[in-house]
Parts: structure tokens; C-alpha cells; sequence
């Protein structure tokens, strides 16, 4: 599990919604909006793991990429350590960009293939425009390769010349180089066979409690972010529809849209995949152009109200820090 969570947040994210204009015409006249994240707040603990997931679509990786201002944000603020980022200037987040950094999806595609692992890393370690001496820097380079399970003296090989595993162990390396205190982990492990996946989730608490990080976990695979996250955020159609410690997933969910989630993870004890029920969601997710009103799990949902399809319901407290929108929760 992930470290001890301390009181404040070093993240705090509230009402955020980033919006992509759609234009047409020989003038780019905006005809509508793609509403990838809509009105979305969480806090994150420091030192703990905060999961985000849902289906692909769903927003989450905007969502990261937002805190992280990879992206700026349409409206909403971002609170890192009470300072408010969101609309910062470029020059004026630029102390705090060493801070923040992102572990990506793909790891070859975010490595550039002319580098060796030695440039690669040292890019990283000299960005902050601090002078080093050749050997500081070599030394710090084979202290993060290291630091990561690899060996020195893979420092002269390629991208290409690594496995999947090697590749997204360099790129954790090129993000602590840079000394963080927060990462942004957007599906780190799902390139990655089941082994290997394993070995990079314990990678990942390990320097966690080594080095005092705060991660958001980004992901699709909720027995994953279960292992490893301390609380996990349900995203579907750009809002955030339930906040629940990772202990109360599979017990204590109580969106309907979580629960359809949990009935297609797949279990290898074959008596309680004979007894289980799956839920299936009738209909396709709606576009992000053009959002049901109201709660927009609405239209698949079997729980759903006249007032569901009108009103969008807040994400509030139900008891213990359990969140939840939802106007109908179903009891079972």
C-alpha cells in the first residue's frame, strides 16, 4: 500500500473542466466544445496514491495532464501546496515544473530512439541549469538508473535494445531525476504482461516510501489501482461520480456505474465466477459534444429517475469520506 497520508493536501483540484473547441470553416468558427473533463474535484493527499479510473474516454488522462498543466485548463482551480497553478503564467510555473512531472502510457514512444539511456537521463538532471561537474553527473545518472532496478551498464544501449519493462523503468528514472514531489502515472503498466506489471507496481511503492512521493494513478484496471492506491476516483463522461477508499471497492461501491465496472473484473476463483452477475449496460456511452443533461449516466442506467435526467447530482459526502453523485444509489 502506499505510504502514510498526512493531513494537507498537496493537491487540491476544484472545478475543473478543460474543453475542446470544434471549428469548421475558412474563418475556424467554434461550433461546439468536446467537454473531456466537466466540473471535476478531488484532493490528494501527500505521500498517499490516489487512483483515477473508467472506461477509455472517460477523462482521466485529461484530467492528469490538467493538474500537471501539460494541458491549461478551460476553468477550474489547481491547487499545488495552496498555490493556485492553473492559470499561472509559463514563466511563473516554470518553479514549479521540476516538481510535477508525468510517467507515461507508452514508454517507447516517449523516449526518443536517437539517445542512449546516459543522454536520455542526463537531459533531465541538467534541466534545472544548476552546474554540475562531468562526474556529479555521471554519478547522479547511474544512481537513477539504479535506483530503478537497472544496471549501469545498460547506459550505453537504445530504446530499442530494451524490453517493455527496461523502457518504462528509464522513464521513471527520467522523471525522478528531476527531483519531484508529485508524479502523474498514466497507465504506467498496461503495455506490460501481468509479470512485469507486478514488478513495476512494486517499484513504484517502494520509491514511494523511499522518497516521500504522491502519485495519481491513472488507469482502466481496477485490480491494479486497488493494489496500489490508497483512494480511488470513478470517472465517466468527464465527471467524477464516486471517491472511495480502494479497502471499499468491492464491497462498499454504491454507483451504479462502478458496480457495472466491478461485475466485468475477471476472478480466478471459478465457484464465485459461477455465482457472480454480471451488470450490462444497455446503449453506448453519449459524446462529450453533445452530454445527456443531468446525470450523464442516465440514459444506460437501470436506476434512473425522472430527476436524474434533469438534475446533475453533486458529489457530496455519504458518511466515512465515502463520495458520491448519485441521485438513486441502489442498496444491494
Amino acid at each position: 500500500m502506499s505510504a502514510e497520508v498526512r493531513q494537507e493536501p498537496i493537491v487540491k483540484v476544484e472545478n475543473l473542466k478543460m474543453y475542446f473547441p470544434l471549428s469548421k470553416g475558412l474563418v475556424s468558427k467554434v461550433y461546439a466544445h468536446v467537454k473531456a473533463v466537466d466540473d471535476v474535484s478531488f484532493e490528494v493527499y501527500e505521500g498517499e496514491t490516489f487512483g483515477l479510473v473508467g472506461e477509455s474516454g472517460c477523462g482521466k488522462t485529461t484530467t492528469g495532464k490538467c493538474v500537471l498543466r501539460v494541458l491549461k485548463p478551460t476553468q477550474g482551480k489547481i491547487l499545488y501546496r495552496g498555490v493556485d497553478i492553473a492559470q499561472m503564467p509559463p514563466k511563473q510555473f516554470q518553479q514549479y515544473r521540476r516538481k510535477l512531472q508525468m510517467i507515461f502510457q507508452d514508454p517507447y514512444g516517449s523516449l526518443d530512439p536517437r539517445e542512449s539511456v546516459y543522454t536520455i537521463v542526463k537531459e533531465a538532471v541538467v534541466a534545472d541549469r544548476q552546474p554540475h561537474s562531468a562526474a556529479e553527473i555521471r554519478d547522479r545518472v547511474v544512481e537513477l538508473i539504479e535506483m530503478v532496478g537497472l544496471s549501469k551498464e545498460m547506459v550505453t544501449r537504445y530504446p530499442h535494445e530494451l524490453s517493455g519493462g527496461q523502457r518504462q523503468r528509464l522513464g521513471i528514472a527520467r522523471a525522478l531525476a528531476c527531483n519531484p514531489e508529485f508524479i502523474v502515472c498514466d497507465e504506467p503498466v498496461s503495455a506490460l504482461d501481468v509479470s512485469i506489471q507486478a514488478q513495476i507496481i512494486n517499484l513504484f511503492e517502494s520509491l514511494q516510501q523511499k522518497l516521500g512521493l504522491t502519485y495519481i494513478f491513472v488507469a482502466h484496471d481496477l485490480a491494479v489501482v486497488r493494489h496500489i492506491a490508497k483512494r480511488i476516483g470513478v470517472m465517466y463522461l468527464g465527471h467524477l461520480v464516486e471517491v472511495l477508499d480502494s479497502d471499499d471497492l468491492f464491497h462498499n461501491s454504491r454507483h451504479p456505474y462502478t458496480k457495472a465496472l466491478l461485475s466485468a473484473v475477471p476472478t480466478t476463483d471459478y465457484y464465485a465466477e459461477q455465482k457472480r452477475k454480471r451488470i450490462l449496460l444497455e446503449g453506448e456511452v453519449p459524446s462529450p459534444i453533445n452530454a445527456p443533461s443531468g446525470c450523464p449516466f442516465h440514459p444506460r442506467c437501470r436506476y434512473a429517475t425522472e430527476a436524474c435526467s434533469q438534475v446533475m447530482p453533486p458529489l457530496k459526502d455519504s458518511g466515512g469520506g465515502h463520495l458520491l453523485a448519485c441521485h438513486n444509489p441502489p442498496e444491494d
